[in-house]
C-alpha cells in the first residue's frame, strides 16, 4: 500500500508537489485510515498562511525543512488496525493531512472517539487531536457528510466567535463589522449574531459578492470595501476580521474611530497579510477558538457545550440547504492532480462563494 500526499512550500504557498511513498508497517496500537474526503476552504488557506504562528505545520510534519502539509477537516475509514478498541471499517471525523492515508496512535479511547497519541502532537491543542466515531456522533448524518466537512469546523468557530463576543457584552458596541462577508466562517458568525437582539450586523465584501451576501438574509447591511466612508465611523463597533488584509485593517482602524474591539479570525486575503504596525485604535487580537472551548467546557461541561453546538448546527445546516436558493452547492474534485489544482485556485481567492469544494486524493 502507498500514500500520496500534497505538500506545500511553507514560504511560497503556490509551490506544491505530490509525493507518493510506500507505507511502512504499523506499530502495535496504531491504525491506518483512508482519508475518504475532505473540505478545502479559505479556512485551510488561513492554516497555511498562519502555519508558523499557530503551529499548524506541526500536525503532519513532512520531515523535510521548508515543506509542509496543510491540515483539513473531513472523514476517513479505518483500513488497518493494530489497536484492540478500534475496528477496521469504522468511519471517523477529524483533522487529517492532505493525503490519501494517515496513521494515528489512538489513546484515551472512548465510545465517542479518541485522541492521537503521536509524540509530535503531544503539545498541540486537544481540539485538533481528537477524532470522533461517526456511529456515536450527535452531529453525524451519512447523507450530509459533504456539508459537515465543509461547514462544521467553520461553524463551530463562528459559534464560538459569537459566544465570545456575547460573553464580553460585545465590548459595549451594538454594531458588528465582518470582513470577507461571503466566506463561510463569516456568514456562520453573522447567522448567529443576527439572532442577538439589538445587534446590527454589517457585512464588508468585494463588489462581486454583494448580491450573494444580501441573499443570505443574515446581514442587516452589506457594504463594499471601497464604500466604508458611507458608514458612520463614530458609533461604537467591533471589527471581526476574516480577511487578514493589513490594508483593509488600516482603513477600518482609521475610519471607525468608535471601534471598541478588533477581533482577528481569518486570513483569506493571503496576498495582503501583515502586522498591526503603528495603527490607531484597538490592537487586533487573534481569536483562538480552542481557548473559548476550554472556558465553556469548564463552565458548562463538555456535554453542555456539545448540546448547545448540536442545536445551533441543526438550525444552521437546515437553513443553508433550504430551497429555493441554498447558501451552499457542493462541487467534488477527485484525485491528486485535481486536489493540487484546487489548492492553487483557492490561494487566488475569488470564485463563487456559493460553491463548497470537497476533494479526495483517492482515485477510485
Amino acid at each position: 500500500m502507498s500514500t500520496t500526499t500534497l505538500q506545500v512550500r511553507q514560504d511560497q504557498l503556490a509551490t506544491t508537489r505530490l509525493l507518493t511513498t510506500e507505507d511502512t508497517a504499523l506499530a502495535d496500537g496504531q491504525i491506518r485510515v483512508q482519508v475518504a474526503q475532505f473540505a478545502l476552504t479559505a479556512n485551510n488557506i488561513t492554516y497555511a498562511a498562519m502555519g508558523d504562528m499557530l503551529n499548524y505545520w506541526q500536525f503532519f510534519p513532512t520531515g523535510e525543512a521548508g515543506w509542509g502539509i496543510v491540515p483539513v477537516w473531513g472523514f476517513a475509514t479505518v483500513v488497518q488496525s493494530l489497536h484492540p478498541a478500534v475496528a477496521v471499517g469504522e468511519r471517523l471525523y477529524g483533522y487529517w493531512p492532505m493525503a490519501s492515508h494517515a496513521v494515528l496512535s489512538p489513546q484515551r479511547v472512548s465510545p465517542s472517539g479518541f485522541s492521537d497519541g503521536a509524540a509530535h502532537r503531544a503539545g498541540l491543542h486537544a481540539v485538533y487531536n481528537h477524532y470522533l466515531r461517526s456511529g456515536a456522533d450527535a452531529f453525524y448524518r451519512p447523507e450530509t457528510e459533504d456539508v459537515q466537512a465543509l461547514l462544521r469546523p467553520l461553524f463551530i468557530t463562528s459559534w464560538l466567535v459569537d459566544d465570545f463576543l456575547a460573553d464580553q457584552q460585545f465590548f459595549g458596541a451594538k454594531r458588528m463589522l465582518l470582513s470577507s462577508a461571503s466566506s463561510k466562517t463569516a456568514y456562520g458568525t453573522a447567522f448567529q449574531l443576527a439572532q442577538r437582539e439589538g445587534i446590527e450586523v454589517i457585512g464588508l465584501t468585494s463588489p462581486g459578492n454583494v448580491a450573494f451576501c444580501e441573499s443570505l438574509g443574515c446581514y442587516d447591511r452589506v457594504a463594499t470595501y471601497d464604500a466604508l466612508d458611507q458608514i458612520d465611523g463614530a458609533a461604537p463597533s467591533v471589527y471581526i476580521d476574516f480577511a487578514g488584509s493589513v490594508g483593509l485593517r488600516q482603513r477600518i482602524l482609521v475610519h471607525f474611530t468608535g471601534l471598541a474591539y478588533s477581533c482577528a479570525v481569518g486570513a483569506s486575503h493571503v496576498q495582503d497579510l501583515g502586522g498591526a504596525g503603528q495603527l490607531p485604535g484597538p490592537r487586533p487580537v487573534m481569536f483562538f477558538a480552542p481557548a473559548q472551548v476550554k472556558k465553556r467546557n469548564g463552565e458548562w461541561g463538555a456535554q453542555g457545550l456539545n448540546d448547545r453546538l448540536v442545536a445551533a448546527w441543526t438550525q444552521f445546516s437546515a437553513t443553508i440547504q433550504a430551497p429555493p436558493q441554498p447558501w451552499l452547492v457542493v462541487q467534488h474534485h477527485v484525485g491528486p492532480e485535481a486536489t493540487q489544482a484546487l489548492f492553487r485556485q483557492m490561494l487566488q481567492g475569488g470564485g463563487d462563494p456559493r460553491i463548497g469544494h470537497i476533494t479526495t486524493l483517492q482515485t477510485n
